[in-house]
């Protein structure tokens, strides 16, 4: 997944008039404002609502479910071999928003001060705050990719990590 395919895909979102938030991997290099490794998938976070209208965008780009695994996430990908891993949102009046885990008494929390903005190849994109993405990068054992992200949000941004 490159910089060009993230930007065409978060174009396709924003056109079809849906919030999407960016995380994972490409959440990280938006914060560091730089490609900092290679990314075999984009991550992002969408309103539970809008779900209809994302998956439409996203077909109508070429794109087709291959798992899912909802209402926790759902996978879609494209002939090129680009992969979407999507995250549905039930927001709440004061900003923040709940997702669902395989734990249905541990959903996973996002404070309305976790959405923010990055930078991709010098565009803005919506993004998840470096201590959000800290939130989501425990209780695992870390890949090296993991590794290799949470030393950049230490290197630019000084926060501790759980690894």
């Amino acid at each position: 997944m490159t910089s060009t395919d993230v930007l065409s895909i978060l174009g396709v979102l924003r056109d079809a008039d849906v919030d999407v938030w960016v995380g994972g991997g490409w959440g990280i290099d938006s914060l560091v404002g730089e490609q900092t490794r290679p990314h075999r998938d984009l991550d992002l976070m969408h309103r539970q609502d809008q779900e209809p209208a994302v998956v439409a965008a996203l077909t109508a780009a070429g794109f087709v479910e291959t798992l899912d695994r909802r209402p926790v996430r759902f996978v879609v990908a494209d002939p090129h071999g680009r992969e979407i891993d999507l995250h549905p949102l039930a927001f709440t009046a004061d900003g923040s928003a709940v997702q669902a885990s395989l734990d249905p008494h541990r959903p996973f929390v996002y404070p309305a001060a976790c959405f923010v903005s990055g930078t991709i190849r010098g565009t803005s994109v919506p993004c998840l705050s470096a201590e959000q993405q800290v939130y989501f990068h425990q209780g695992y054992e870390p890949a090296d990719r993991d590794l290799h992200d949470m030393a950049q949000l230490r290197r630019v941004f000084g926060v501790a990590t759980y690894f």
